[in-house]
C-alpha cells in the first residue's frame, strides 16, 4: 500500500468500488471512513487506524496523491 503524504499528517481517498454484495464489516469500514458513494472523495487524518481501515477495504478505495 503505497500512499503519500501531505504535509499535516493526512491522506486523501477515494472510493472506487461498491459495497453491494460485500461483507457488512467492509461496508461498516467504508461509513468509518466517511465514503458511501462511487467516487466520493475525504482527507482523513493519516493515524495507524485510518491506515488499517484503507488496508481492509483496499480493494474498493484509492489513495489519492495531490
Amino acid at each position: 500500500m503505497a500512499a503519500a503524504k501531505k504535509a499535516g499528517g493526512t491522506v486523501t481517498v477515494k472510493q472506487t468500488g461498491s459495497p453491494i454484495r460485500r461483507k457488512s464489516d467492509q461496508r461498516q469500514t467504508l461509513i468509518g471512513l466517511g465514503l458511501n458513494k462511487m467516487h466520493k472523495v475525504r482527507t482523513l487524518e493519516d493515524t495507524p487506524s485510518v491506515r488499517g481501515m484503507i488496508a481492509k477495504v483496499a480493494h474498493m478505495v484509492q489513495v489519492v496523491e495531490d
